[in-house]
């Protein structure tokens, strides 16, 4: 798949779940007239819009390519009928939402507890390959900051 096309938008339903073996993928919502990145995917990650994907309503995020990517896909029907035949696919799909939560929380207390800077440099500890693959405006947004402070962060250092 090519770079910015999209594999949800806000108001569709999920109905897959995503492997990403090559590329980068985000998720992101709309707030007011601008948008706001949620999360990023990269190689070896599970995405999809979890809480559309599971309970079968309209997403309220979109999910869009970074790079050209490749991804595999499975429907929640054919997700269902593995775990009915091979109980290893529970675990390993168990532990992708256990995964996706912990990182849900890890943000909510950042973005309430912690500063832009601080939230700069764990993420420069903890994932340094979104600096180097992500557009500063996604950055900035996924930070809950600007481009301007970041760029000033990034002086600083």
């Amino acid at each position: 798949m090519a770079k910015g096309d999209y594999l949800l938008r806000q108001g569709q339903v999920c109905r897959h779940l995503y492997f990403v073996e090559a590329g980068a993928v985000r998720g992101y919502y709309h707030s007011e007239d601008k948008e706001v990145t949620h999360w990023f995917g990269f190689e070896h990650d599970f995405i999809t819009s979890f809480h559309s994907f599971i309970t079968a309503s309209a997403a309220v995020e979109n999910i869009q390519l970074l790079e050209g990517s490749i991804l595999w896909r499975i429907s929640k029907p054919q997700l269902e009928a593995l775990y009915n035949q091979h109980h290893d696919i529970e675990r390993v799909v168990r532990i992708a939402y256990e995964k996706y939560y912990i990182r849900l929380e890890e943000r909510f207390v950042n973005g309430q507890f912690t500063s832009p800077k601080d939230r700069y440099m764990q993420l420069l500890q903890q994932a340094p390959h979104i600096l180097q693959r992500v557009p500063l405006q996604m950055i900035a947004s996924y930070l809950g900051t600007t481009p301007e402070t970041i760029s000033r962060i990034r002086s600083r250092l």
